[in-house]
């Protein structure tokens, strides 16, 4: 089993719903600074204690944990038109 971390999200001001998460005590210092210009300037969203049973809205939190431990950190990105769809409660 894991051990919970805590860990920083941020949003992208220049796309909607791409998020950024990072482990808090360690902040953006391991995001690549090609990543960041794309990515705008991070915005704070939550903190949050994240372990693997964790539930989110669009990630699986043992591929986030998975993410921050291997690079140090876990891009979301924006749900596609197919995902969305099937968001709306279309087949």
């Amino acid at each position: 089993m894991t051990t919970p971390i805590l860990v920083q999200i941020y949003k992208s001001p220049r796309k909607e719903e791409m998020y950024l998460f990072v482990e808090k005590s360690r902040g953006l210092v391991e995001v690549p600074t090609t990543l960041l210009e794309q990515f705008g300037e991070p915005v704070e969203v939550m903190s949050l204690l994240l372990s693997p049973e964790r539930k989110l809205a669009r990630a699986d939190a043992a591929e986030v944990l998975a993410g921050i431990a291997d690079a140090g950190f876990y891009l979301q990105m924006p749900p596609t038109a197919e995902e969305l769809l099937r968001r709306d409660g279309q087949p």
